[in-house]
């Protein structure tokens, strides 16, 4: 909600003089907030292919990350110009327990499902929709782990979610969001 237009019009305030925010510094907002997500989009969902590679291996005896990284990226066809985000030495929480294995990808996870969830409310013409809102706070917030979480994401959208969504918010596809 923080960068759609309506919220930086009603919410930010001059600290000294209470006005919104000017129109032409929104509009320089939502003309940037697509600048380098592709490049991010790479450097993260790359750090998530080499996590789950990493995990699917049976042995690692004689590992040589700095081998594997290399062979793995050359693999998925890493563009020269863009680096991980983070590197393989950098992933010791997703080694430290089962709880996380193959993990990372779960950010990338939860930014669809975060995208498609506002959709819902940008599709009813109102992003403070509270029919949806009292839809969301059922289904997603206040349910915990009573029911599978995949099966509360299609009660509350009536679906499986969509990665059209974060892929419109990012950017990605040509379509302004």
């Amino acid at each position: 909600w923080l960068k759609h237009p309506q919220v930086l019009k009603e919410y930010p305030r001059h600290y000294e003089t209470n006005e919104p925010v000017p129109d032409e510094l929104v509009a320089k907002l939502m003309a940037a907030k697509s600048f380098n997500q592709g490049f991010e989009a790479i450097e993260y969902t790359s750090c998530a292919l080499l996590d789950m590679a990493m995990h699917q291996l049976e042995n690692y005896d004689d590992f040589d990350l700095e081998k594997f990284e290399k062979e793995e990226l050359e693999r998925l066809g890493m563009p020269k110009g863009i680096i991980m985000r983070h590197r393989p030495a950098h992933f010791q929480h997703l080694f430290s327990s089962s709880h996380y294995a193959a993990g990372y990808y779960v950010y990338l996870w939860a930014e669809v499902l975060d995208a498609d969830a506002f959709a819902a409310f940008k599709e009813t013409g109102d992003i403070f929709d509270k029919d949806t809102a009292s839809k969301a706070r059922k289904f997603i917030y206040s349910s915990g782990n009573t029911v599978a979480p995949d099966e509360l994401f299609r009660k509350f959208r009536g679906r499986d979610p969509d990665i059209q969504f974060v892929l419109e918010k990012k950017g990605l596809t040509g379509s302004s969001n």
